[in-house]
């Protein structure tokens, strides 16, 4: 799309579909293929079956794919805001369409929500506020139109019930133009702060993850705690934005940080890290290709201009 396409119409159809419940294929291949269906419990929306041989169980599907699971659906109130500062509302419904209210409490919150460009260039982890009658309201700054996907991270109190992530599309009206994802480098500098990269992101299989964090050419060894630990990631997969659940490991404060994270295909992916350090949450972005281990260049300009670009709420 050239600059300057306008795409208030795309938005406006967006906004009347947000908010009705859906599913979305699973992604099988590396990402540049169309995503496969799944039957089942989840609905397809392109490319054709995927093939199961006899007795063999499908692959689990990525989290944030779908918009309901488990009975559960992540309800969008606001799926058109305008470019810049915005209050965005939302609930999470029950199989009786009712919002619910009670949420257990994982990594210091009730509720998890992410914004993330379809370009994957703005990143926001945003801590919204729930209402009694669970309505979670929270204010984002999205400084481009285009299209974005939110992400609900949580898990119901009710008895049986399991953590889920479920996505939901929104557009921002306006003149948009996608911009390119930043290459893959092992060093991003925001604020001040080196954040090296390290380990691999290994597609179907558990692999290490580990981000140095370093100021002024000395390590950081007084990092603080940060959602139950000294640093949270997200991993996106480009195209579909899959949500990787990523787990920390044991360690800290500092200089390193580490996580055991599964790609679920080959592709390129985007990792945010967000460390807190004196007082202010910074997050650090990195392009990652899946099974590709990790180089040692130095920071590009495009690296620190992207990781400074992102924002908590």
């Amino acid at each position: 799309m050239n600059t300057g396409t306008k795409i208030t119409a795309f938005a406006a159809a967006l906004a009347a579909t947000f908010g009705t419940a859906y599913g979305v294929g699973k992604g099988v291949g590396p990402v540049d293929e169309p995503p496969r269906a799944e039957h089942g419990d989840h609905a397809a929306t392109a490319g054709t079956p995927e093939e199961t041989a006899p007795g063999q169980a499908p692959a689990e599907l990525p989290g944030g794919l779908q918009v309901s699971q488990d009975g559960y659906t992540l309800a969008l109130e606001t799926p058109a805001p305008p470019v810049g500062r915005s209050t965005l509302k939302f609930s999470v419904r029950d199989a009786a369409g009712e919002k619910v209210t009670a949420f257990a409490t994982e990594h210091d919150k009730e509720l998890h929500f992410i914004v993330a460009s379809r370009d994957l260039t703005v990143f926001r982890h945003l801590h919204p506020e729930k209402a009694p009658d669970g309505t979670w309201t929270v204010e984002a700054d999205l400084p481009r139109a285009g299209a974005y996907k939110a992400f609900a991270d949580f898990k119901p109190a009710a008895k049986g019930a399991e953590a889920l992530t479920l996505g939901v599309d929104l557009g921002v009206p306006g003149a948009y133009a996608p911009r390119p994802l930043p290459a893959p480098e092992p060093t991003a500098t925001v604020d001040g702060y080196q954040v090296r990269l390290g380990g691999t992101l290994d597609p179907g299989k558990p692999g290490e993850l580990r981000l140095t964090v370093s100021k002024g050419g000395e390590p950081v060894t007084d990092l603080e705690p940060h959602l139950g630990a000294y640093g949270h990631l997200v991993a996106l997969r480009q195209g579909d934005l899959a949500y990787l659940h990523v787990h920390p490991n044991e360690g800290g404060p500092g200089p390193d940080v580490s996580f055991t994270a599964t790609a679920p295909t080959p592709g390129t992916y985007r990792l945010f890290l967000d460390f807190r350090h004196e007082g202010e949450v910074r997050t650090a972005a990195f392009t990652v290709k899946a099974g590709d281990r990790t180089a040692a260049p130095a920071p590009s300009e495009t690296a620190e201009r992207d990781a400074g670009g992102h924002t908590h709420g």
